[in-house]
């Protein structure tokens, strides 16, 4: 691509070129990575993988001794869509391509913020995914070891105590200026480093620093409470890990990483950067999804608005779909806002062929129809759930002289026009009766039978108002929390925060639905698709409650 366009797409210049360009990444990433995997197949040795393994274009390196990958999430949250990226590239080279096994490592060197609720919700969530480690791990599982392992760099000569103030150590890192505790004796360092185990004021003073080299572009510290940097290659290596995937925000200490390794002499482990992964109008800071959770602006951390693997799921997000998704992301390690009607249009490709086809209308301003033609007494006939996939099952289609009609239909009929109403035949409009507000209260039509469906403009769904026990219902549709598509550093997040963001409607449902049940996927004619959040008698009032589905279009 010529690098003047390239960096006008990269600068946003184009609001919509960058949107289409973003798309093109988002679905396409073999593309732009083709020349990339080419370079490195030419310098990597790999083993053979499954065919699985080829069709995302995703290789490792030096595979032949097997694979065990790790996931180490902090239990100071709710897993985000962010975080099933990272799970289910870890879970498919371990158990897809390579038939190895998978760590889950709950990294709790954060006390401050973890919560047994948050590990809970961890290992509930992976087991949603589909992903089953073979073993669960805490990193403080290992801080003895890690404790040695310090003192062995600090007898080395290869980390010192340090208390200088952390603002002076930011400044003296950024002009790459050698600590003035660097040169301090080993003897002395360790006795600093009994204290800050041991808890006394000189020890909370101090903190442990590599002694890496000063004019490197790294250079940080960690307490008695081992950091991510110094304990995750550790770790790493001691519970035998031989692919640490890491997204692309850590390449820059890529070099710690293996430092600490070669340092303390320890088995190396292979490293493997991807893309994090970003949505427009959605945010993944814990510290934010915490905040509109405690304010109240959301019901909870699986509400569906929420970026959380249980929100998506409740959503009516299939796993399958997730996870084809994110694996097909799998080796760019371009960071891009990507548009969510791409993973909803791909969710609707996969829902579409087996939900079944329901019937609603709107409960307010329901339109009551008399039909010229139809049958006295009610009746029913078997139609299948699907037009295209009997598998999927028959359902009782009820018919009669009474039936029900959308308010929003009947609004835009004509007196004496021929309409199509859907699953039974043609009908001619005979009489509309409104209200002085306007409001249709009353329409007669009379049946047309050997009409031709396909040159009505207007095809209707409808219900019969006797004959089958309708059921009440709730549609829920959800709209973004935030208005804006990205928030920038020192953005308000109260400002951008969209005031409403979900909307109910009543409903009658066909009288099928009543044997629907939880997490049930259904479409509803002309409606759209939805998930069973309440099956019937579960939600308020007994109703059942329904979540609408996005599909990727403006339409929903």
């Amino acid at each position: 691509m010529n690098k003047v366009a390239l960096g006008l797409i990269r600068r946003s210049a184009f609001l919509n070129v960058t949107r289409w360009f973003a798309y093109l990444e988002t679905t396409c990433p073999e593309v732009q990575d083709e020349v990339k995997i080419r370079q490195n197949e030419a310098k990597s040795t790999t083993a053979p993988a499954s065919q699985s393994a080829s069709r995302y274009n995703m290789q490792l390196q030096d595979t032949e001794n097997g694979v065990v990958t790790r996931f180490p999430p902090e239990p100071s949250g709710y897993l985000h869509i962010g975080h099933a990226k990272a799970a289910f590239l870890n879970d498919y080279f371990a158990h897809d391509a390579f038939k190895g096994s998978l760590i889950l490592r709950f990294d709790d060197a954060n006390p401050k913020k973890e919560k047994q609720e948050y590990e809970d919700s961890i290992v509930e969530d992976l087991s949603l995914l589909g992903i089953k480690s073979q073993r669960i791990t805490y990193t403080s599982d290992y801080f003895e070891q890690l404790y040695q392992l310090c003192q062995k760099l600090i007898s080395d000569g290869k980390a010192y105590a340090d208390d200088t103030d952390p603002e002076i150590q930011k400044k003296d890192r950024y002009n790459r200026l050698p600590s003035a505790r660097r040169d301090r004796p080993a003897s002395e360092s360790l006795a600093i480093f009994k204290e800050m185990r041991d808890g006394t004021n000189v020890g909370k003073q101090h903190c442990i620093r590599a002694r890496i080299a000063f004019d490197s572009d790294n250079g940080w510290a960690w307490n008695i409470y081992p950091t991510y940097d110094f304990a995750c290659p550790l770790v790493d290596s001691l519970e035998g890990v031989t692919h640490a995937l890491r997204t692309t925000e850590y390449a820059d200490r890529n070099e710690q990483y293996e430092w600490f390794l070669k340092a303390l002499d320890m088995r190396h482990v292979y490293l493997w950067d991807f893309a994090r992964i970003n949505f427009i109008r959605t945010f993944l800071s814990k510290r934010k999804l915490s905040k509109v959770v405690d304010t109240g602006r959301v019901t909870g951390w699986d509400d569906p608005r929420m970026p959380t693997v249980r929100g998506i799921l409740r959503r009516g997000l299939t796993v399958n779909t997730l996870r084809e998704f994110m694996l097909k992301q799998g080796p760019s390690r371009n960071v891009v806002n990507m548009d969510w009607t791409t993973l909803w249009a791909m969710n609707k490709k996969s829902i579409d062929p087996v939900a079944p086809r329901h019937t609603a209308v709107e409960e307010k301003y329901v339109v009551p129809v008399t039909v010229i033609g139809g049958p006295d007494i009610p009746y029913g006939e078997t139609r299948p759930k699907h037009p295209k996939n009997p598998a999927v099952g028959t359902k009782m289609i009820a018919f009669a002289n009474k039936i029900l009609f959308d308010q929003a239909d009947a609004t835009l009929f004509k007196e004496d026009e021929e309409i199509t109403v859907m699953a039974w035949g043609n009908a001619f409009v005979r009489r509309i009766t409104r209200s002085d507000e306007g409001v249709v209260t009353d329409v007669l039509v009379e049946l047309y039978l050997e009409g031709n469906v396909a040159k009505t403009d207007k095809k209707v769904h409808w219900l019969a108002a006797c004959g089958s026990e309708l059921v009440k219902a709730e549609l829920w549709d959800f709209d973004y929390l935030l208005s804006k598509d990205t928030l920038e550093k020192g953005d308000d997040l109260e400002r951008f925060l969209n005031p409403v963001t979900a909307t109910t409607t009543d409903a009658l449902l066909d009288s099928n639905s009543a044997t629907l049940s939880e997490g049930d996927t259904i479409q509803l004619e002309r409606k759209g698709y939805f998930r069973v959040d309440k099956s019937i008698n579960k939600g308020p009032g007994g109703k059942m409650v329904l979540f609408k589905i996005p599909t990727g279009s403006l339409k929903g």
